[in-house]
Order: structure tokens, then C-alpha cells, then sequence
């Protein structure tokens, strides 16, 4: 049977805010069978739980957001993507904010902490939802569609006209099947311009915003010292990022995701699309484990290939 996953025990760090400028704390634990992704918010009373669902997405400027009433937390989609890049299936995530630590504007911290804490396999089989036929949302020049794939591969494509992107590699493709989470695509940072960063401090948000958290750039260049970890990482934040917001979904999938300038709220439409049409999705489970897609299956490392 292809088993559900948590972490073998709690891990916790510190990071920055990357909107508010505030120190916070996050506890990964492990949680239970069918438990999900679960975010607690240990600042508030009553720690309130949000668990990370479409239906749970209701603002994605900027970030992607889950909330439950007023209780929230924003710029989940790093950490979500390292949980869906190394197939960790339930996890309690405690929070003393309003959002996740930024780190350093990847996910590769967050593999970091994932590793250290061990992942685990659980007695119950691990669920996927499987795209049956093609849905496909719009806006303007924007994209995002998912088909039928036995495995899970996202190609995506970007298009900025800025000098510093456009001499960089801006269409990128992963298939799971070959390609490797962590050295592929985890250490993908965000990326934003200057005269944006300028403009979102003056409304009082990107307080932690540093070219230590994320690649920026004037109207020409980029401005980071060290420049880019790799000449397609632009394009492969954008996959980093699509990774995390689907995965709200509750479970992996099981398709192929084509993407052009897609953000976090069409992401989110997509899903929301692919669960709202009948006949479009189904959940499988994989009795013997030699029978899902070499994608998924268990590794010493706990990474996707």
C-alpha cells in the first residue's frame, strides 16, 4: 500500500515577516491519518485551527491566505510546496502570526526543517485526487490548466519584458517522474522590483522584505550581490509557488499542470473549477505501491524523485 505521511517529531524555527517585519515562531508537527495540512495560530485565544483547503483561500494579493473567520495566515505557499514537494501528507503547523516566516524567499528552508525532523510513513493509504478530463481557467493573457497525467509534471511559462527576466530562461518544465523537488526546484526565490518593494512599504506591508528574502530588481538588473541561483529561476519560483497553492487541495495530484503568468488566485481558480465540475476528478488510492507512479513512491530522502 502507498502510505500517508507525517514527520517522525516536531522541529520549530524563527524567521522574519516578510510583510509584517516581526519575529516568528512555527512548530511543525506531526499529525495524525487524514489529519492535512492544519495551520494553528497559538497567538490567538483559543488557538484556532485553519486547515488548508480551497474553500479556506479568500485572499491571494500578494500571497496566498487561508483563513477560518477572522482567524489567518498568509504567505503559506513555500512551505506548502516543500509539503507537496516531499509528500508529507498531514502536519500541524503552530504559528505565533499572522503569516509564515519567509526565510530566505524559497522553499529550500523548509526542506531543511522537514528533513531534520524525518518523515514517516503512516497506516493508511496515501489519497489522490486524479484529473479525469481537462479544465482550464482564463484571465486576459493569463492561464492555468490541468489534464489527465498518470503522475504529476507542471510547465509553466512567464513573460515580464523586463531586461533582468527576459535574459533568463522563461519556460521551464518538471516531470516528477525524473526530476527532483529539492535540487530542481526548491531553492527558487521569490523575486520583486524595487519601485513594487517601495510602494508596499508605504501602505505598511514588505516590512521584512530584504535582499536576503527575495531577488529584487531596479528597472534594469538585478540588484542581489550574488545574483541568480540558476538561469531559469524566475520561471522555476513560479512552479515553486504553483506547487503550494495547489496543494490546498488536501491531497496530491495527479496530472499535468500547464500554466502561462498564472498567480496564486487563478491557481486557486483552477481548483476550485476542477471540484465544481462532475466527472472531472476522482480520489484513488494505490492498494499496491509498485502499481502508482514512480513519483510517489517512498524514498530514504522523503523527496519527489
Amino acid at each position: 500500500m502507498l502510505k500517508q505521511r507525517t514527520l517522525k517529531e516536531p522541529v520549530s524555527t524563527v524567521g522574519i515577516g516578510l510583510h509584517s517585519g516581526r519575529r516568528i515562531r512555527m512548530v511543525l508537527r506531526p499529525a495524525p491519518e487524514n489529519t492535512g495540512i492544519v495551520f494553528r495560530r497559538t497567538d490567538l485565544k483559543g488557538a484556532p485551527d485553519i486547515p488548508a483547503r480551497p474553500e479556506n483561500v479568500n485572499d491571494t494579493r500578494l500571497a496566498t491566505t487561508v483563513n477560518v473567520g477572522s482567524a489567518r495566515v498568509s504567505t503559506i505557499e513555500h512551505l506548502m510546496s516543500a509539503f507537496n514537494g516531499l509528500g508529507i501528507d498531514n502536519c500541524l503547523v503552530e504559528v505565533d502570526a499572522p503569516e509564515i516566516p519567509v526565510m530566505d524567499g524559497s522553499a529550500a528552508s523548509f526542506v531543511f526543517l522537514i528533513h531534520a525532523a524525518g518523515i514517516v510513513e503512516q497506516n493508511a493509504p496515501k489519497r489522490f485526487v486524479c484529473v479525469l478530463k481537462t479544465v482550464e481557467v482564463k484571465d486576459g493573457d493569463k492561464s492555468a490548466r490541468l489534464e489527465p497525467h498518470f503522475g504529476f509534471t507542471l510547465d509553466f511559462s512567464i513573460s515580464f519584458h523586463h531586461p533582468a527576466i527576459d535574459a533568463t530562461i522563461q519556460r521551464a518544465r518538471v516531470d516528477f517522474s525524473k526530476d527532483s523537488y529539492v535540487k530542481d526546484v526548491s531553492r527558487a526565490r521569490t523575486f520583486g522590483f524595487v519601485n513594487d518593494v517601495e510602494f508596499l512599504r508605504s501602505m505598511g506591508l514588505a516590512q521584512g522584505g530584504t535582499l536576503e528574502n527575495a531577488v529584487v530588481m531596479d528597472d534594469y538588473r538585478v540588484l542581489n550581490s550574488d545574483g541568480l541561483r540558476s538561469r531559469d529561476e524566475f520561471v522555476k519560483h513560479k512552479i515553486l509557488d504553483a506547487m503550494g497553492d495547489l496543494y490546498v487541495l488536501g491531497h496530491p495530484l495527479l496530472a499535468a499542470y500547464t500554466a502561462h503568468k498564472s498567480g496564486h488566485a487563478l491557481n486557486n481558480r483552477l481548483l476550485r473549477a476542477l471540484l465544481a465540475e462532475q466527472g472531472a476528478w476522482e480520489l484513488v488510492t494505490f492498494e499496491e505501491a509498485q502499481k502508482a507512479p514512480v513519483d510517489f513512491v517512498f524514498k530514504p530522502s522523503g523527496a519527489l524523485a
